[in-house]
């Protein structure tokens, strides 16, 4: 595949992303889309056979972005309050930097779109879910600690947190940023998670 073919793919999904930020609730058509991008629509499904694989493109980003980043911090910090903080900080962050992507993750713009695509978004949050249950779990064997609510309602909080925090970031059109009072919010959500065995 020629450096120009990957640029141009790389340019529509950026320019996709774009448009998911700039026009909060609309739906993206192709003619805009290749409008954007300054090609035809023929072009744009020269790179992708279909709408729904240019936003499995970005869910693609959205996965790669935010789960080798949690392999790193599950592999390099060995607290598992630490660990936990430092998953939904970056969950948050990552939401935050790119409010696009948000409209993704809440299934916002998947409105009319391929029922695929929101079960794929299903399964990403399955996949947090199930990275923070075994960090949970976790705390018993190494530090001797169990979570107050039982390691599945625990993960199943801990996930509302975040989902509800990307929603709010939608629905308030990108004012409300996730990471806001997340420095006031977290020790107190903390403080409540693990008890001694």
């Amino acid at each position: 595949m020629s450096n120009k073919k990957i640029d141009r793919r790389t340019q529509i999904l950026q320019a996709l992303a774009q448009m998911l930020e700039s026009s909060p609730g609309a739906r993206i058509t192709t003619a805009a889309l290749a409008k954007q991008v300054g090609v035809s629509e023929a072009a744009l499904y020269r790179h992708f056979p279909s709408k729904a694989k240019m936003f499995e493109g970005l869910i693609e980003f959205i996965e790669e972005s935010l789960f080798s980043r949690i392999n790193r911090i599950i592999q390099e910090e060995s607290d598992v309050v630490s660990r936990i903080e430092m998953m939904m900080t970056l969950i948050l962050g990552f939401a935050q930097q790119n409010p696009g992507m948000c409209r993704l993750l809440t299934a916002d713009a998947l409105s009319g779109e391929t029922e695929r695509l929101r079960v794929r978004i299903a399964q990403l949050f399955d996949r947090i879910e199930t990275q923070l249950k075994q960090v949970i779990r976790e705390a018993d064997l190494k530090q001797g600690l169990r979570s107050k609510m039982g390691v599945a309602p625990t993960a199943d909080f801990l996930l509302a947190v975040i989902e509800g925090k990307v929603r709010h970031y939608v629905r308030s059109e990108f004012k409300t940023k996730p990471m806001e009072a997340w420095q006031e919010q977290w020790p107190i959500l903390a403080q409540n998670l693990m008890q001694n065995r």
